[in-house]
């Protein structure tokens, strides 16, 4: 088990360093790719005066149970909160898989898993920068069930993790309010249906979009947070309410 310290990067970052907490605003929007959606989604909560967004003066706060679980909150912000958890939780995956390599990994395979671990760091470091102090704590992982020298092990887990993303933005975006929000969904789900698709050709060229994860009207699945949390828990240590969330 480990914690996820939500500053943490990997040795083989190209560029500047997500630790930095002197990383401006304006730069780290367009160094993570989010342009736009981005920057709308901070102006969103951002008084004319310069002052502290209205998520991190949200009355959420973070709410500490006596169990040791988080809250994700309410609303958009508790969606927010629910998709920052799920990057978390890739994030400190990829960055395990990149620090300890695989038996075997390619050099090819190694572009791949560091290119998706800066993707996800990058969504990770984003939601909390725009989350302000409505931002969950850092959460705990268990990964001992992961065997992180075997192939086998790590892309089956890859897998899993991203085939789950996907279906969880695919499935949190009817319950978002935002259009800004919505939007900035639609570009990272597009990213993790990209990681989806990378790491199954890996395990099985042209399974990229197979009738596992695409229907019969060439739909990707879609999934509801209480059904992603629930896979999800069994790699995350700490105990996450999500009772608050929206269902509809």
């Amino acid at each position: 088990m480990k914690q996820i310290t939500n500053s943490e990067t990997v040795d083989l970052w190209e560029g500047p360093s997500l630790s930095n907490s002197k990383l401006q605003r304006r730069s780290f929007l367009q160094f993570a790719g989010v342009g736009v959606a981005g920057a709308a989604l901070l102006a969103v909560g951002c008084k004319k005066d310069g002052s502290t967004s209205s998520l991190e003066n949200s009355s959420l706060a973070e709410k500490n149970y006596a169990d040791g679980a988080v809250d994700l909150g309410s609303g958009d912000t508790g969606i927010l909160n629910y998709a920052y958890a799920l990057e978390q939780l890739e994030a400190a995956f990829y960055i395990q898989v990149v620090k300890t390599p695989y038996s075997g990994m390619s050099a090819f395979e190694k572009m791949y898993m560091v290119d998706i671990c800066r993707h996800e760091m990058a969504h990770r470091e984003f939601f909390k920068t725009a989350l302000g102090k409505a931002a969950i704590r850092g959460l705990e992982v268990d990964f001992s069930k992961i065997d992180f020298g075997s192939r086998d092990s790590v892309l089956g887990t890859a897998k899993a993790f991203e085939d789950l993303g996907v279906a969880a933005y695919n499935g949190a975006g009817s319950l978002i309010k935002s259009a800004d929000y919505l939007t900035l969904a639609g570009k990272i789900v597009s990213v993790e249906a990209r990681h989806a698709a990378a790491i199954r050709n890996l395990i099985q060229y042209g399974s990229f979009a197979n009738s596992e994860v695409i229907d019969a009207n060439g739909l990707d699945k879609a999934m509801m947070p209480m059904d992603v949390l629930a896979i999800a828990g069994a790699f995350i240590k700490t105990k996450i309410n999500s009772s608050n969330l929206p269902t509809s």
